[in-house]
C-alpha cells in the first residue's frame, strides 16, 4: 500500500481511494458496486415490506409476535438500507419519505380488496423506529458540528 498526497492507493488498483476496499493488492469491492447492492437491496426490502402488508396475515412471514414490533424492525431495517444506498440524501427528506411510505400501506390496507385493517398505531410504530434508526446517525453529525463550530471560537 502506497500513500501519495491525494489518495490512499494500492498496488494493482492505483484509483483506489479507501483502503478498507483493498485486500492483498486486489480491489474487494469498489464505492460504486457497494452502491449498487444497497439500492437492490433496498428496493427489494421495500417490495417485500409492501408485499408482506398487503397479503393475507396468516400468509405473512411474522418476526416477531406483537404487530408494532413487526412494524418497527421492518422500518428500522428499511432506513438502515436507505442511509446505505442513499448516503449523500438528507435525512429529514428520507425519513419523510418513508414515514409516508409506512402511511401509504395504512391507506391500502384500508381498501375493502385487501381484507387488511388500517391501523395508526401501525403507522407511528413505522416512524418511531424510522427516529430510533436516525438518531444515532444525527447525533454524530451534531457533535460534528459543535466540534466544528467550537473550533471557530477557539480560534
Amino acid at each position: 500500500m502506497q500513500k501519495n498526497s491525494r489518495a490512499v492507493t494500492c498496488g494493482n488498483c492505483p484509483e483506489l481511494r479507501f483502503v478498507m476496499l483493498c485486500s492483498f493488492g486486489t480491489t474487494v469491492l469498489t464505492i460504486s458496486l457497494l452502491l449498487k447492492l444497497a439500492r437492490i437491496a433496498f428496493f427489494a426490502a421495500l417490495a417485500f415490506t409492501f408485499y408482506s402488508a398487503v397479503i393475507p396475515p396468516q400468509h405473512a412471514l411474522h418476526l416477531a409476535p406483537w404487530d408494532k414490533a413487526e412494524h418497527f424492525i421492518a422500518f428500522y431495517g428499511l432506513t438502515g438500507l436507505a442511509v446505505a444506498a442513499f448516503p449523500r440524501r438528507n435525512l429529514f427528506v428520507m425519513a419523510a419519505l418513508l414515514s409516508s411510505f409506512g402511511a401509504l400501506i395504512e391507506l391500502v390496507q384500508g381498501l375493502s380488496i385487501v381484507h387488511r385493517d388500517r391501523d395508526f398505531w401501525d403507522w407511528v410504530a413505522d416512524t418511531t423506529a424510522i427516529v430510533a434508526a436516525l438518531a444515532p446517525m444525527l447525533l454524530v453529525w451534531w457533535r460534528a458540528e459543535v466540534r466544528s463550530a467550537q473550533k471557530n471560537i477557539d480560534t
